[in-house]
């Protein structure tokens, strides 16, 4: 039986590992692929990681990554004296999926913004991919839609 943990990792200690998998989870779920090419700026988010506004949490099997999820923390601009954390992105790796390792990395996640003074939590699903079921079973509440448009 293969044993997931999920823990709060420095973002700029994974990068190479993130980086390993973000081809594959671009293909999975990007659109307008042929528009908007996968290039992250990883300095951006070691950045953000030394100023303690990035928080990476991880899903591993037998120490190898199987997963992750990355969410900036600020100060909300319009409630500036509410820290809130949002969701940049999450993935699980399709030979972890159904072993609950979406709900550990976000459990994982909850605790660690909690402990960091966060006071709002916003994540968010690929509705071509749908992880809404997840996210209501943990008790989130669907409160926006997005849409996006190629110009």
């Amino acid at each position: 039986m293969i044993h997931l943990s999920a823990q709060v990792e420095s973002f700029t200690a994974v990068q190479p590992e993130i980086a390993a998998l973000s081809g594959e989870h671009y293909d999975a779920l990007a659109l307008d692929k042929e528009l908007v090419p996968l290039d992250p700026d990883w300095d951006r988010y070691r950045e953000l990681d030394a100023r303690g506004q990035l928080c990476t949490v991880t899903l591993r099997a037998q120490g190898k990554l199987a997963g992750y999820c990355i969410m900036f923390v600020l100060p909300e601009l319009h409630y500036r004296t509410t820290l809130s954390a949002k969701m940049d992105m999450f993935w699980v790796t399709p030979e972890y999926r159904g072993r609950m390792g979406g709900l550990r990395l976000f459990r994982t996640m909850e605790r660690e913004l909690k402990r960091r003074g966060c006071r709002r939590m916003f994540v968010g699903s690929k509705l071509h991919r749908d992880t809404s079921r997840m996210f209501e079973a943990m008790g989130y509440r669907h409160i926006e839609a997005w849409f996006s448009k190629v110009l």
